[in-house]
Order: structure tokens, then C-alpha cells, then sequence
């Protein structure tokens, strides 16, 4: 009889639902001429970010992870490829296809690359690969920098709501996210020991920052009464789509990796690195993608859905592989 577990309640999915609560009652914040200049400082906050994470890019684990290159692929190509194509096939059931927004909102979702730090967590808890779930996860933020973009391009070009332009984005991306990733990867030696001492006040900054950028994209939404057309059926349906998608991604990654005869090391590092969806890039991505748009919350509320579903879940697949591999 498998006992009854109990399942984490991420601190951080709480103060995203205080973010957005703060936001609903005080939505003067996503106004432009707001007292306190929210844009710079997230702009400068995601530069910070960036600069931070390229300073824990370790060369020597980036080396060692392209050994195991089946199931790096299969992770990348897990995360740009098959979500994406999962969501385009829904456009068969979408009666206003790429015009929706929620299908935008699901795809922009489904482009993503996959977390980092909750990724690696989850493999060192159920007992997988935890160097190849180290590489991907931090590959994958790379990766997605040039893809996610890419992806999302192709169908919001023709939205009359956003002006997307390639030139713009991508100088947008490379002075925020490329240019602080590569500085702080070329100064490691001089700055590395910043992360060790002071990870803790590091963490809480990023977090910080996100929270930011939440609470900015949802009052700029309450701001302009986006949410007030959206009935508690279609926020079901979206919460249980969410759930599907989770699920498709899992079991296919899942029956892949055992096609492949991969070990339960890899399998496991493959099912929770392929089929988790990064809130941090998120955020950062949607200020710079859907940049102006008032539309910015709709957007994101199906990866915070996602982020807090796949939490509650991963968590407790997990621990049932952990005790399975200590029987």
C-alpha cells in the first residue's frame, strides 16, 4: 500500500498570487508614468539576472555534459520541438486559430526552455543524472534566447494588438539577456565566489525581480479591464489544459527515452527536464516580446498555471521514484 504523501507548497507560487493579488488592488502600478520607474529597473533587474547566471555556467560541467549527447537531444528537441508541435496541432480545435489569444498565450508557454534550479532539485530527490540535468537545464536558457523568439514570430507578426519586429527583439535580447550572460561567463574567476557566499540574497534578488515583472504585466492588465471578459469556465479550461499538456509532454518524453533504452538515471533526468517550462525566462521573455502590450498578463497566466502545476506534481513523482530506488 503506497502511502499517502504530501505535497509542497511552493513559497514563491504564493507570492506570485500576492503579486497579482497587489496588482488587482492597486493597478496604478502598470500605468507608464507610475511614480516608481518599474520598466528601468526590471530592464536593469533581467541584465543582473543574465549577468548572475552566466557566472554559474560551469565549463567544466558544460564539457562533461556533451558526452551524453542522446539524451541532450532528446531533452532540446523535447523542449523546442514537441511542445511546440503539440500546441500547433490544437490549432485544428481553435475556431479563431492564431488570432486567440489564449492559444498565443499556450504557445508563447509551449516555446519556452525548460527551468533550471526546481529541474535539478526534482532529479537529485527522485536519484537521476544530475550533471546531464545541470547541462540541459542551463543549455536550454541559451538555446531558447535565439528559438523562443523564433517560434513565436512566425504567428505574431500578424497580431494586431502587438508590433513584433525580429530586429528589435533580438538587439532587445542580446543587450539584456546575451551580452550579461556572456560578461559574467568571461569574469567567473573574478566574481564565481559571489555566488557561493552570498547565494542566498542572489536567489531572493531574482526572485524579486520576477515578482516585479509579474506584478507590473497583471496591473497593467487590471489597468485596462483584460481579465474582465474571462468566466471561471474558461479559467477551468485553461487550468485543465494546462494539465493535458503536462501530461502528453511527460508520457511522450517517457516512452521515447525507454525507445532509446535509456537508464533510469537518464529517463528520469530526460522526463523532468523535457517537460518542465522555465517562469523565470517567462517573464523576462514576455517583457521583451509582448513589450507595451496590455495583453502581457494573458499571456503569462498559463505558465504560472503551469509552473505551479508542475511543482505540485514533478514533486510527487519524485518522491515516489526516490522511495522506489531506496526499497
Amino acid at each position: 500500500m503506497i502511502s499517502k504523501l504530501k505535497l509542497p507548497i511552493d513559497r514563491f507560487v504564493l507570492l506570485i498570487g500576492i503579486s497579482i493579488l497587489i496588482a488587482y488592488f492597486i493597478p496604478e502600478g502598470g500605468a507608464d508614468d507610475f511614480i516608481i520607474p518599474l520598466n528601468l529597473i526590471t530592464s536593469i533587474g533581467i541584465s543582473v539576472i543574465f549577468f548572475l547566471y552566466g557566472l554559474k555556467l560551469s565549463p567544466d560541467k558544460l564539457r562533461l555534459g556533451l558526452k551524453n549527447w542522446r539524451l541532450h537531444v532528446l531533452i532540446q528537441c523535447t523542449t523546442f520541438i514537441i511542445v511546440p508541435l503539440i500546441v500547433l496541432t490544437s490549432l485544428l480545435f481553435i475556431n479563431n486559430g492564431t488570432q486567440s489569444q489564449w492559444w498565443i498565450a499556450f504557445f508563447f508557454l509551449a516555446c519556452l526552455p525548460s527551468t533550471v534550479s526546481s529541474s535539478v532539485v526534482m532529479i537529485s530527490i527522485a536519484k537521476g543524472n544530475i550533471p546531464a540535468g545541470i547541462f540541459n537545464a542551463s543549455i536550454s536558457g541559451l538555446i531558447g534566447i535565439v528559438l523562443t523568439p523564433l517560434w513565436m514570430g512566425f504567428f505574431l507578426q500578424n497580431q494586431e494588438s502587438l508590433s513584433f519586429d525580429f530586429t528589435t527583439i533580438y538587439i532587445k535580447l542580446l543587450l539584456e539577456i546575451l551580452l550579461p550572460v556572456l560578461i559574467g561567463f568571461l569574469l567567473q574567476k573574478h566574481f564565481r565566489h559571489l555566488i557561493e557566499k552570498h547565494g542566498a540574497w542572489l536567489t531572493f534578488f531574482d526572485k524579486t525581480i520576477i515578482l516585479l515583472i509579474v506584478y507590473k504585466s497583471f496591473a497593467e492588465s487590471f489597468l485596462n479591464d483584460i481579465f474582465a471578459p474571462i468566466t471561471t469556465l474558461e479559467l477551468s479550461l485553461i487550468t485543465i489544459g494546462v494539465i493535458i499538456l503536462f501530461w502528453i509532454v511527460y508520457s511522450i518524453t517517457y516512452y521515447i527515452s525507454k525507445a532509446l533504452n535509456f537508464n533510469r538515471e537518464d529517463t528520469i533526468t530526460a522526463l523532468f527536464c523535457g517537460s518542465k517550462k522555465s517562469l523565470v525566462h517567462g517573464t523576462v521573455f514576455s517583457k521583451i516580446l509582448f513589450n507595451h502590450s496590455s495583453m502581457v498578463g494573458i499571456y503569462l497566466l498559463p505558465l504560472m498555471l503551469f509552473h505551479a502545476i508542475q511543482l505540485l506534481i514533478v514533486s510527487h513523482l519524485a518522491e515516489r521514484m526516490r522511495k522506489a530506488y531506496t526499497k
